[in-house]
């Protein structure tokens, strides 16, 4: 093993380097290493008889260990070396041990950060080579080089593990962890688990998916026969060991999903994703992809529990398990809650059909994460402030509770009820057809002479034809019974909207949220919300008779920019202001031109002056009070200049006559005042500010 040379008495190190700190970085990569590869974790300790022999005292030496057992490869979950660096940036540093550059870093853009903070502020950096000094160009170059080396030789490393795994990937041998059920011979062949009860109960939960079709289903199934499903571990105090466990969605759903029970073996079912992985979490990232994109899949691998048909068979089911489980969510309301959001349950968002989530901030808001759910899509869906919507929607309801309104929507739902009643009268009607065809299909079967086998084969391929359709009646009968009918409004409920339509407004804000609630969803099926511009919300309430309402509202937004028609209202204004119109006569035509502002559904005076001065389109008043003279005489901007003193000075003296009132008038249009420009009053005033700053001073 290489030895770091005496450097006592070293040129590069001087009186500021000792008397800083002098650090020691130890780490090793794995926690393998540092168990079994003791001695390079001494050598790298034993670089503090080295700081000492170099000049640096014990108490000014520490020593970095907190990175054992964790990778260089990035910064991200050491802390010891984001330690190190944050010394050397506080100036604290006067050289870094290290036993080489990758025990530092195996990366350039950690390396050369810490070499970049070296440099500013002095740091040594020493291995086992020698001393360098990232100030001076050629150790600099070293110093890069080396660092790179050390990133290349660790992309090589990966590469050939990579490429090793991925040839016993491709060959069908790569030894994956097994599940429970199987084990690894020494001869690394793969069997069945020995234990006879073990396979009984794996065998016992396909058995019980295909007959049930539910995992819920064989869950309760296990727990009501009080059946404990069998768990190995891998690691930790029981590895090796079976375990009985009371039955749990999740196992038995990993135990489904695993084609290793098919006798398959598959590799990349779950693959990292870079962009989704989080800092100082290297586990994070990893997405279950479809079958499609496996990165390899070999089929007879292991002894089987089930055939590959049966398991994508068993896919096909839980992925229609899983498109029902979300039609119905969709559908579902849930229990009418205490919160602000009245439309709990009822609000569904325009853009991917998903229900929205209330989010009870200071300002309540309804929120749509349906596509992050679904189409790993991470940023949300829709957004929109709870009042807003909450407003429309309850106006629409009083709208809806006026007694004729309740007159026409009650004539529809009778509408809908006779034409439901008709409908199920034609399928009445086809399916005793249907019967009819199936029975006189039979007749002229058993009725034709069976050596004539040409008409009979004809006959039976109809009666079969015949069955099949009737069948299909059926079905499609049982369908159409099962889907809902038309909702009623209740008559208590009807007399009593018809007796509060008028009191109703009133004491509304009297109400609970649940009261709240329970009326809206009396009425209304669900409320559809768009955000087509970030000040644009709109609403279509769909309610229970099928008949909907369209609403809109502006919504308040914080960047200007995102105003809908945000050009051509700054556009209008440059216009009304080159006609000499002022803020307050521009903010009411544009306001009765449909334009608005960011947090009001009008224009102010305020909004437009901000916009006008962004620009630079002064008006009037503000040309004239900023300019020097007007006419000949100064404005009291310009009189101050002449003084040297601020304007409210010059305000002063005018309400004190220091300035006498004949040379002071106003100008017409605006009314600021301007000052005749009399040299001998000029010279007066700065006479008396000289002498009272020499006063001061």
């Amino acid at each position: 093993m290489s030895t770091i040379p005496n450097y006592s008495s070293h040129p590069k190190i001087t009186g500021v380097h000792l008397q800083r700190r002098a650090y020691i970085y130890v780490r090793q990569s794995t926690m393998k290493q540092v168990h079994h590869n003791q001695e390079s974790q001494h050598y790298q300790y034993r670089l503090k008889q080295r700081a000492t022999e170099l000049g640096w005292s014990a108490d000014r030496i520490r020593i970095i260990d907190q990175d054992l057992g964790r990778s260089g490869k990035a910064i991200e979950g050491r802390t010891g070396f984001q330690t190190l660096v944050a010394e050397v940036s506080l100036g604290q540093v006067g050289i870094i041990f290290g036993y080489e550059v990758s025990r530092l870093a195996r990366n350039n853009r950690d390396w050369y950060h810490l070499l970049d903070l070296a440099a500013v502020f002095g740091t040594l950096i020493a291995d086992s080579d020698g001393i360098y000094d990232p100030r001076l160009y050629n150790d600099r170059l070293l110093l890069g080089l080396k660092g790179t080396m050390s990133e290349a030789e660790l992309h090589l490393l990966r590469q050939r593990l990579d490429q090793g795994r991925m040839a016993q990937v491709q060959r069908g041998v790569y030894r994956q962890h097994l599940p429970t059920g199987y084990q690894r011979l020494t001869d690394h062949s793969v069997v069945k688990d020995p234990d006879a009860q073990v396979q009984h109960v794996i065998g016992l939960i396909f058995a019980k998916f295909k007959e049930l079709g539910s995992i819920n289903r064989v869950v309760r199934y296990f727990r009501r026969q009080q059946i404990l499903l069998p768990r190995r571990p891998v690691v930790g105090p029981y590895a090796g060991q079976v375990l009985w466990k009371t039955a749990s969605e999740s196992a038995v759903t990993e135990m489904l999903k695993n084609p290793a029970y098919a006798g398959a073996f598959a590799y990349g079912r779950k693959q990292v994703d870079p962009t989704r992985q989080k800092a100082g979490r290297p586990a994070t990232g990893r997405y279950r992809k479809p079958m499609a994109e496996w990165i390899h899949l070999q089929q007879e691998v292991y002894p089987a529990y089930i055939s590959w048909q049966q398991y994508l068979k068993n896919q096909e089911k839980l992925q229609q398990n899983g498109m029902r489980f979300v039609e119905n969510r969709q559908k579902a309301q849930g229990m009418a809650g205490k919160g602000p959001g009245l439309l709990q349950g009822l609000v569904v968002c325009g853009r991917c059909g998903h229900h929205f989530q209330v989010v009870y901030k200071k300002t309540p808001r309804y929120i749509c994460r349906g596509l992050a759910r679904t189409a790993d899509v991470s940023s949300t869906c829709c957004s929109v402030r709870v009042p807003e919507v909450d407003q429309m929607v309850v106006q629409a309801f009083f709208e809806a509770i006026q007694p004729a309104q309740l007159d026409a929507l009650q004539e529809i739902l009778r509408t809908q009820q006779a034409e439901r009643e008709q409908l199920d009268r034609q399928w009445q009607e086809q399916l005793k057809r249907a019967q009819y065809a199936a029975q006189l299909a039979q007749r002229q079967y058993e009725a034709v002479d069976p050596d004539n086998r040409l008409v009979a084969a004809e006959l039976e391929r109809r009666w079969e034809m015949s069955l099949r359709q009737l069948q299909q009646t059926q079905e499609d009968y049982q369908r159409f019974q099962q889907s809902p009918p038309p909702d009623r409004i209740p008559t208590e409920l009807r007399q009593s909207f018809q007796q509060i339509s008028d009191k109703l407004p009133d004491l509304w804000p009297s109400l609970p949220n649940t009261q709240k609630k329970e009326l809206l969803r009396s009425m209304i099926a669900k409320v559809i919300v768009k955000r087509p511009a970030p000040d644009q919300v709109k609403v279509r309430i769909v309610w229970v008779s099928g008949a909907y309402t369209d609403a809109q509202t502006i919504v308040p937004i914080h960047s200007e920019q995102d105003v809908t028609g945000y050009d051509e209202m700054v556009e209008r204004i440059h216009e009304l202001w080159q006609q000499r119109y002022n803020d307050q006569q521009i903010a009411d035509k544009l306001t009765a031109e449909g334009f608005h502002t960011t947090r009001s559904s009008i224009v102010t005076p305020v909004s437009v002056g901000k916009i006008r001065r962004k620009r630079k389109w002064y008006s009037f008043f503000e040309q004239i009070r900023g300019a020097d003279e007007v006419d000949g005489k100064f404005t009291v901007n310009g009189f101050a200049k002449q003084i040297g003193v601020d304007e409210s000075a010059i305000y002063r003296y005018i309400y004190t006559q220091r300035i006498p009132s004949e040379l002071v008038t106003h100008e017409p249009h605006t009314g600021i005042y301007l000052i005749a420009n009399d040299e001998q009053l000029i010279e007066r005033l700065r006479k008396r500010v000289e002498k009272r700053k020499k006063k001061m001073s």
